[in-house]
């Protein structure tokens, strides 16, 4: 049982990665320097798309149990989201449908999660951090999904930075309240003994997502600069601690350790999505097929 709840949320996410580095090759030539990074944006956002959307069915039961007790057949909606995140995740990865249209969606239900799920249970609860947590991560997943929308049109731009800024500045400030907690989305899972300076990589991390969510709102110009490379701490967060915990985890922490490594992704994902809209780089990055400029380019 727990075999199959591990590997289909891994296997969707493991697939939806080649495909999605495959089809954005000619996207990885064409940019320089950094921009480069900036094309694993759309791919960091899919990937965790995949692996959430297989986990609503690999582990229906259990997730279905945090829909709204006023919502009925509960089951019936853990599939339609499951398929929707799969569907949008593999779309937004190979380019099969244009990116506006998922993403504008996913940003809808990311923000219907916020209000119909984790803001009631921030009222409920109101001095759980973690709940908060994960209230300002959803509302961050939403403006990833209205940056990769958002190409050319500038009042879902501003929609977008200020949904990704605020939760980089909550979440700064818990690093620096709470160093011990594995860096990134500040959740409940404390760093392993085996990595060095522990509190040293929370405050790292914390300062790195205040300077960039300072930067988002106030100082445009060097945002999108801090945002590619907080994008990148992120991504080697995902590599060398959430990645390693997960191999190592045991049986009855697996799913618990795959779900780390697909929110963290997924939070790298947008940030540079983020970076992509943000002004200042040498040639804009286009997160869209029709709009590829000269040389740079490409929940739950």
């Amino acid at each position: 049982m727990l075999s199959r709840l591990i590997f289909w949320p891994w296997f969707a996410g493991l697939m939806t990665l080649v495909c999605g580095l495959v089809a954005a090759r000619k996207s990885f030539s064409a940019a320089e320097g950094l921009e480069k990074v900036l094309v694993f944006g759309p791919i960091f956002f899919s990937v965790p798309l995949a692996v959430f959307g297989a986990e609503h069915f690999s582990n229906s039961r259990a997730i279905s149990q945090g829909v709204p007790s006023w919502v009925p057949a509960h089951m019936l909606w853990t599939y339609f989201v499951g398929a929707a995140l799969i569907s949008a995740g593999v779309g937004i990865a190979l380019w099969l449908i244009q990116a506006r249209i998922p993403a504008m969606l996913l940003g809808i239900m990311f923000i219907c999660f916020v209000l119909m799920i984790h803001v009631p249970n921030a009222v409920a609860n109101p001095n759980d951090r973690i709940i908060w947590a994960v209230v300002l991560r959803d509302l961050a997943f939403a403006g990833g999904a209205f940056a990769l929308a958002a190409t050319s049109m500038k009042p879902l731009r501003i929609v977008a930075i200020v949904l990704v800024a605020v939760p980089l500045l909550f979440f700064a400030v818990e690093h620096f309240l709470h160093p011990e907690f594995a860096p990134g989305v500040p959740l409940a899972k404390v760093t392993p003994d085996w990595v060095p300076f522990r509190a040293l990589w929370g405050y790292v991390t914390g300062a790195a997502l205040l300077i960039t969510g300072a930067a988002m709102l106030v100082y445009r110009r060097r945002a999108r600069f801090a945002a590619i490379l907080l994008g990148s701490l992120i991504t080697l967060l995902v590599l060398f601690l959430y990645l390693p915990i997960f191999l190592t985890a045991a049986q009855p922490a697996l799913l618990e350790g795959i779900n780390y490594v697909a929110d963290t992704l997924l939070f790298a994902g947008i940030v540079l999505l983020a970076a992509a809209i943000m002004p200042g780089g040498a040639s804009q990055t286009a997160v869209s097929r029709d709009e590829v400029p000269a040389p740079a380019s490409h929940a739950r």
